[in-house]
């Protein structure tokens, strides 16, 4: 009977270890202990159209169902974002930072290599936001791919995106919308394109994130934000 059971115990342990790396696999997502939930955005942020199978894509018809089932499940007290890409889709992107930031649970963000583009309005949707020292945050005007008709509208269409990214920002963070769009718009960095590349400390220094650290730093911030908000769950 002893050894019956010790088979089962080990049949599902191997279950969940065969569900958690298909749930890495699939979308990037792991539940970690004291109730936290792991989410990765990396590669680039895929939107309508279908990468080449060769991309590291995060794809956004996973991402939106995997936020929402976290603000509703009462399993999951924390959310802690992992951050390496180089943008993408603006709308995908935009979803998925309105997305985070429409949680209510805590929720910390940390970006290692990179949250370039519309991975900025990502990394700071988040409740606090983290960035080790050799990360990068580039800032950019939109950019189209394809046929772009010249004429005035196209115009206000750019300006209109950029307006609704710089909008989000600044809300979400401690950056200004004048220092954003001088940023967007340095041509002094970036060859042969207009932006601004932020290393660690500078993010921080222009307000876009809150300190330099790593995941050990990230977790321990999201522990005391999940504490703090049992506190004030129970003495309300």
């Amino acid at each position: 009977m002893k050894q019956e059971n010790e088979r089962q115990d080990g049949q599902a342990e191997e279950l969940n270890s065969k569900e958690e790396r298909d749930s890495i696999r699939e979308s990037g997502e792991l539940t970690l202990s004291h109730r936290i939930q792991l989410l990765t955005v990396i590669g680039e942020i895929e939107g309508h159209e279908c990468l080449p199978g060769n991309s590291k894509t995060t794809k956004y018809e996973h991402v939106l169902p995997k936020l929402a089932a976290i603000e509703d499940s009462s399993e999951v007290d924390g959310l802690l974002i992992l951050l390496n890409t180089v943008g993408g889709d603006v709308e995908a992107g935009l979803a998925i930072a309105e997305m985070i930031a429409s949680v209510s649970k805590p929720t910390v963000s940390l970006v290692l290599g990179g949250s370039h583009s519309i991975g900025v309005p990502i990394a700071v949707s988040t409740d606090y936001s983290f960035i080790v020292k050799t990360g990068t945050m580039v800032i950019h005007p939109v950019r189209m791919n394809g046929t772009v008709i010249g004429a005035p509208q196209t115009y206000d269409y750019f300006r209109q995106m950029q307006n609704r990214i710089l909008g989000f920002i600044s809300d979400h963070s401690g950056a200004k919308r004048e220092r954003l769009e001088e940023l967007m718009l340095d041509t002094g960095m970036l060859t042969k394109d207009l932006g601004t590349i932020l290393v660690g400390e500078d993010a921080v220094r222009e307000g876009l994130i809150n300190e330099v650290g790593g995941i050990s730093h990230a977790m321990r911030k999201l522990y005391s934000m999940i504490q703090k908000e049992k506190e004030r769950t129970e003495n309300s």
